[in-house]
């Protein structure tokens, strides 16, 4: 079309609405369609193939990782006459007994009971010590009012202490829960017995292969296995309510970008929204920045529903919150936006026709998204940089508390439920608008180049990486460029029939098709990699540890490698860090099951 003043035109003179119905330029559409597929596919192996072999490395590599030898048992069978570790060691011994070495109970202790616990030992030790020391130059400041505690220090009586834990003798046996940690003698017969089904009933002796020590949670390993599927449902009902409550400020705020229709429905606010000023507001970063004061309160939300889920592991926990929180900004940062732009004029027709509302509402709302690349994308990096809530703790702690001790303040481990699905959510804009507004390229390519610079300056210098996950990530990135990939080939195919091209609009099937086979592909010969550990691997590093003699050596270390009650140890085969007397993220949360008692079968 001819334009003669483009700087007074809107930005929709950049994106396909401004192709006529019927020209020849949609086929130009048509050709990036199948470049950037064919370009993305391509580069989606190469990484996939890259990654799978980084993973294979990182098994090789982690010879004395007591996880290979230990397999979780869960839903153990309840017996009168004997205790579950006496019930684990009959059925081990019978069962495998050329390859089970021990086993170590898991103990329900809750942080509550652990702090009636403590509470109830140092009453002991009060009224059995014969003195007190009152120590005056430890006393700690109040940093608000100024006054000063002073406090009692008791002696350790070890000859005391002897004989009085709580969890000896007969109350023992109460605090066992029906889960266990199985320690076998190679690496395989571990691998071995956490895959096969171990009862005629599947929901009794359940193995898995056991995370790291350091990725244990131990306080969702003393849930029931029966009533894991109950709160999986309940979590699933939980999270599709979230979600249905934020369509709400979601369709809001979109409709601060279309005043014409929001006058339409609330006419008091015309006189407000005629000033110049107030109409660029409400139109330019007001809907993003209040878009992204939303979405702040999403993922501590989705991981207090993935950690009420049963996760075994801490990075299992992460990714089931990184999975929930990616569907989220998906179904209401894209699609809510989308739809609520039409909400609002015609909230009856909006399920009539989905593909004529897919051609006509994904480039109208590209300016919004562009927005929100600025918004969102550029400044999330800066505040990664800065990290406010680190310094506004660190204040806190230093002239609020008046605590100097640094190795306090705990420390920081990567976000990666929060990050990940922002870079995927831009990565769909990317994919989806790279054919129908191309605009929005430019904004991503700076942010994705910025955020390469700031995510690699943070993982190696500011956070703490504590347990290993093998790129376990990378096939929930796959899938979600996959998505991407495929939603934007759909949409392109309604924007082409649209504007009445259904050669070119046909031409689109056959390639959707070609992208399901080749993510098909995909799973088929690198997602196994991702779910086992090849067992030819396995074997090898037994045969080698044998041969070398350091097989003994790494039994005698299982045994002390998964403490329950122990807020840090050191995993197995791992260095000592250079500040070793830092603590660690782990060391300031109360986890259940912690108790200075150390136990073992």
């Amino acid at each position: 079309m001819q334009r003669h003043q483009i700087p007074a035109e809107t930005l929709e003179v950049f994106t396909i609405v401004n192709v006529e119905e019927g020209s020849r330029w949609l086929w130009a559409h048509c050709f990036a369609l199948y470049l950037i597929s064919c370009c993305a596919c391509f580069l989606l192996y190469l990484e996939y193939k890259s990654i799978s072999r980084m993973r294979l490395a990182y098994f090789t590599s982690s010879v004395s990782n007591p996880s290979y030898f230990t397999v979780l048992v869960r839903a153990i069978p309840w017996s009168r006459d004997e205790s579950y570790s006496g019930t684990v060691t009959r059925f081990f011994t019978n069962f495998y007994a050329s390859s089970f070495l021990s086993h170590q109970i898991v103990y329900r202790s809750g942080s509550v009971q652990k702090l009636v616990t403590d509470a109830g030992k140092m009453c002991k030790m009060l009224k059995l010590t014969p003195r007190e020391l009152h120590i005056g130059s430890n006393s700690m400041r109040c940093g608000l009012c100024g006054t000063t505690a002073s406090f009692s220090m008791l002696p350790m009586d070890a000859e005391g202490d002897k004989g009085r834990s709580d969890f000896g003798g007969s109350d023992l046996r109460k605090k066992e829960s029906a889960a266990a940690l199985v320690f076998f003698r190679n690496r395989y017969a571990a691998s071995v017995a956490s895959q096969g089904l171990q009862s005629r009933n599947p929901m009794s002796w359940v193995t898995n292969l056991s995370p790291e020590p350091d990725d244990m949670y131990w306080s969702n390993i003393c849930v029931p296995y029966r009533l894991l599927w109950i709160r999986k449902i309940a979590i699933l009902v939980a999270s599709m309510a979230l979600v249905a409550f934020f369509i709400v400020p979601v369709s809001l705020t979109q409709g601060l970008v279309h005043l014409d229709k929001l006058q339409k429905t609330f006419p008091f606010l015309k006189g407000v929204l005629k000033r110049k000023a107030m109409s660029q507001l409400a139109t330019g970063y007001l809907p993003s920045v209040v878009l992204i004061i939303f979405m702040y309160m999403v993922p501590p939300i989705m991981l207090l529903f993935s950690t009420l889920e049963g996760s075994i592991s801490r990075s299992g926990r992460k990714r089931s919150a990184c999975i929930k929180v990616l569907c989220f900004f998906i179904w209401n940062v894209f699609f809510g936006n989308i739809l609520s732009g039409s909400v609002i004029e015609r909230f009856s027709k909006i399920f009539k026709d989905v593909n004529y509302l897919l051609a006509t509402a994904v480039p109208s709302t590209a300016t919004f998204f562009m927005t929100y690349v600025l918004a969102s994308g550029w400044a999330s990096l800066s505040c990664e940089l800065m990290q406010p809530f680190g310094l506004l703790c660190n204040l806190f702690y230093r002239f609020i508390l008046r605590n100097k001790d640094v190795t306090t303040y705990g420390t920081l481990t990567f976000p990666y439920h929060t990050e990940v699905p922002r870079i995927l959510l831009f990565g769909l804009f990317g994919f989806v608008y790279s054919t129908l507004s191309p605009l929005i390229l430019p904004f991503l390519l700076v942010y994705f180049s910025l955020a390469y610079l700031v995510y690699r300056n943070q993982i190696l210098n500011v956070y703490v990486t504590k347990y290993q996950t093998g790129g376990t990530y990378w096939p929930i990135v796959h899938n979600a460029t996959i998505f991407s990939m495929v939603l934007m080939q759909i949409i392109a195919m309604a924007v082409f029939g649209l504007k009445k091209s259904t050669v070119a609009s046909s031409f689109v099937i056959p390639l959707i098709i070609l992208t399901l086979l080749f993510n098909e592909y995909c799973r088929q010969r690198f997602q196994p990699l991702f779910r086992h550990i090849p067992a030819q691997i396995l074997i090898e590093m037994d045969r080698q540890d044998e041969q070398n003699g350091k097989m003994k050596e790494i039994h005698q270390k299982l045994t002390s490698a998964y403490t329950q009650f122990k807020s840090s140890s050191r995993t197995l085969g791992d260095p000592m860090p250079p500040n070793h007397n830092n603590c660690r993220l782990e060391d300031l949360e109360i986890n259940p099951g912690k108790s200075p008692v150390h136990l073992s079968s």
